[in-house]
């Protein structure tokens, strides 16, 4: 392995601050091989953030599979379309609030409250009577779990070494694949063989394993409170409507309604986030979303390429079924290669050491996706299936190459008083992204015409433009991958 000079992506090798080092036992060992993660030092932090980053996507994703079980029982299938927009928005608005309420209270008090309330979420869904309780049940979750996957990923810089964090990002990529397509498959099951409660209720096990481990792994800080200002409730509001607004417009029939919600929608997004910047307490880093530093430009990235990906979230499974003529069961496999891909690719870059590689991977990602994604909307055109699932392939190595590092090097770049915030601000960012991206996309397809096809229409070309649209989204993502990287390698102008 290389040596700890050679190691660093954006910054020197990652410590825990003063402040947290006693919220965190860190880790003694500087070992970079992949057992390392289930050594004694790390087993057990390895398998929390495992089981959260598990329970996250399995809640996202489960819902479309069980769901309809549950409105054969107790009604209420107009609003079937909220399930996974209230969790989504759940999510996000706690995550950002994750870093100052681990400030405030730390870690494990954090987790534990946040696993709470994801767990009494589950309970109210699980034994839900209507379908409001069922959705205010999937708004608890969204919260627990927002916290949940905030707060670990900000574990991150101070439970590992700087050269373990890739392999720490591929073995949740494995991870995230196995529970995102594979839980729908296992709620499905639960809920012909049982009841479609019962897959609500396969979280409580591991929720209170996750529990466990938090109590176990993450410590109480000292002190804790004494630079907590609170958390600024102005830009969190206009976060919340923003993001309401967004969600709201994929479920209007009206493309014109559905576009003015959008764009009322990201105008209150932009509102947050200069509200929040100029606020003494802020939700975000302070230069977040500026153009002059690292951890500015790099989360524009991380918001840009789920963005730019939402669209194959939205209508790949969908374009399978009404182009190719696969069922239910063939197209979902089909559309689980991107996040295969991910994967894979993620464990196989995870031991690149030296800065310069893991920028050049960081740089790669944006570019591999616009090449994946004009792929899949030429094979659509075409009618080509191998191109299509090349394109997905590609797509995903995109995030495989490049997520890890990308994350690793925000991480870095900012300073101990930020980075929860920054490292928090990531998987939120994501799911924000996700969100915003689907918005765009539903507005994209239904002005296509992709919200009326019949059953025998295969409407090739209007796929192709839907896919071909959000590629414009990969081409700032490109730039700003590589003035991120530049800022970066400025830091360190001897770093390999």
């Amino acid at each position: 392995m290389p040596d700890s000079a050679t190691d660093s992506l954006a910054g020197p090798l990652l410590s825990v601050p003063a402040e947290n080092a006693s919220e965190i036992a860190a880790p003694s060992s500087e070992a970079g091989g992949w057992l390392d993660l289930l050594s004694r030092e790390h087993l057990a932090t390895t398998l929390m953030l495992s089981m959260g980053v598990a329970l996250f996507a399995f809640n996202g994703f489960f819902v479309s599979t069980v769901l309809p079980s549950a409105i054969a029982e107790i009604g209420g299938g107009h609003l079937i379309a909220w399930s996974v927009s209230l969790y989504l928005i759940g999510s996000i608005v706690a995550g950002v609030t994750a870093a100052q309420l681990k400030q405030r209270f730390g870690a494990r008090r954090v987790l534990v409250v946040a696993t709470l309330v994801f767990l009494a979420g589950t309970l109210t869904s699980a034994f839900a009577s209507t379908m409001e309780q069922v959705l205010l049940g999937r708004i608890g979750q969204g919260l627990g779990e927002g916290v949940v996957a905030a707060i670990c990923y900000a574990l991150i810089p101070a439970l590992y070494p700087s050269r373990l964090v890739p392999k720490v990002f591929g073995v949740e990529a494995l991870v995230w694949t196995c529970a995102s397509f594979g839980g729908p498959f296992a709620a499905g099951w639960l809920a012909e063989s049982f009841s479609w409660r019962m897959a609500f209720l396969i979280n409580l096990p591991f929720g209170l394993i996750f529990l466990l481990l938090a109590l176990l792994t993450a410590k109480s800080r000292e002190k804790a409170g004494a630079a907590f200002g609170g958390v600024p409730l102005s830009p969190l509001v206009l976060l919340s409507v923003g993001l309401l607004m967004i969600l709201s417009s994929g479920v209007m029939a009206e493309p014109l309604i559905s576009a003015v919600l959008v764009v009322f929608g990201m105008a209150l997004l932009v509102a947050s986030v200069r509200r929040d910047r100029a606020l003494p307490t802020s939700l975000m880093p302070h230069d977040a979303f500026g153009l002059s530093s690292t951890v500015g430009a790099g989360l524009w990235l991380v918001l840009l390429m789920p963005v730019a990906q939402a669209t194959s979230s939205v209508y790949f499974v969908f374009g399978l079924q009404h182009g190719f003529g696969f069922g239910p069961l063939a197209a979902g496999g089909l559309g689980a290669i991107m996040a295969m891909s991910w994967s894979l690719v993620a464990v196989l870059v995870a031991h690149v050491g030296t800065g310069r590689a893991r920028r050049r991977a960081i740089e790669a990602g944006p570019l591999l996706q616009s090449c994946g994604m004009i792929l899949v909307a030429v094979g659509f055109h075409q009618g080509s299936l191998p191109l299509i699932i090349t394109g997905q392939i590609v797509v995903g190595a995109a995030f495989g190459a490049s997520w890890a590092f990308l994350s690793q090097m925000l991480m870095e770049a900012s300073t101990s008083a930020e980075r929860d915030k920054t490292s928090g601000l990531i998987p939120t960012l994501q799911s924000a992204g996700f969100a915003i991206g689907a918005a765009f996309a539903g507005l994209a397809g239904n002005s296509l015409g992709l919200g009326g096809l019949s059953g025998d229409d295969p409407a090739y070309q209007a796929f192709s433009l839907t896919f071909l649209i959000p590629i414009g989204w990969t081409i700032p993502a490109m730039l700003l991958a590589r003035r991120a990287t530049r800022l970066a390698a400025e830091r360190l102008p001897h770093s390999p």
